[in-house]
């Protein structure tokens, strides 16, 4: 570890989002550390809600000392939203031909993409950050990168390709988990480093000193 670079713990079972954000947090000298534990799922129509639940529960845990959760959801708009925050149940239960199918017959195929990721550490109350990319449904799923609904997503400021064809640096500059990660660095190195860049060593040791009897 460098003087300049963090390391966070980021619970996910999810390898693809793990290499991800992996690479969006890379430029801003922070390397994630993988905890391979499913975290606390709660039935919540925000995403924020979820993420920052689950982080707080494995801080609650003594689980990690710091950890970063993500969650994300596709918003179609002529379904009214669905699948949203229940996108992961969905995709498990009809994939993403049953979406299609569900919009056999719509000509509106508008939907956004949207994340979420909380970070939380002991004695600190969850702190949230969100991303949104706005696309559109494809007819069809194009592609063989990446993960869920990936090769039905178009993201409106892209190429026409879906997400399934992109490469993780090609999706992550357009995608709703760069964004939202992105975010959390931005305000991450503003209170864990100095003005210039580098490593508030007195700050870090005040934090070890007050976890020195975890």
């Amino acid at each position: 570890m460098t003087e300049r670079e963090s390391i966070i713990h980021f619970a996910t079972t999810n390898r693809h989002k793990f290499r991800e954000a992996s690479n969006a947090v890379a430029p801003f000298g922070i390397r994630l550390k993988r905890l391979n534990v499913e975290k606390l799922e709660i039935q919540a129509n925000s995403l924020t809600a979820i993420v920052t639940t689950a982080a707080n529960e494995f801080i609650k845990n003594r689980v990690a000392r710091a950890v970063i959760t993500d969650d994300s959801g596709i918003f179609i708009h002529s379904l009214n939203g669905f699948p949203g925050p229940y996108s992961s149940f969905v995709f498990e239960t009809l994939g993403s031909k049953g979406i299609l199918r569900l919009l056999e017959h719509t000509t509106n195929r508008e939907a956004y993409f949207q994340a979420a990721v909380a970070y939380c550490a002991i004695r600190c109350t969850p702190v949230s950050f969100t991303g949104i990319v706005k696309g559109s449904v494809s007819r069809e799923p194009k592609g063989n990168f990446g993960f869920g609904y990936d090769p039905i997503f178009i993201p409106k400021s892209g190429d026409g390709r879906t997400f399934g064809e992109m490469s993780i640096a090609q999706k992550n500059r357009l995608s709703h988990r760069a964004k939202a990660f992105s975010n959390f660095c931005k305000w991450y190195t503003t209170h864990k480093f100095g003005d210039e860049g580098k490593l508030n060593n007195r700050t870090l040791r005040r934090r070890e000193q007050s976890l020195s009897g975890l």
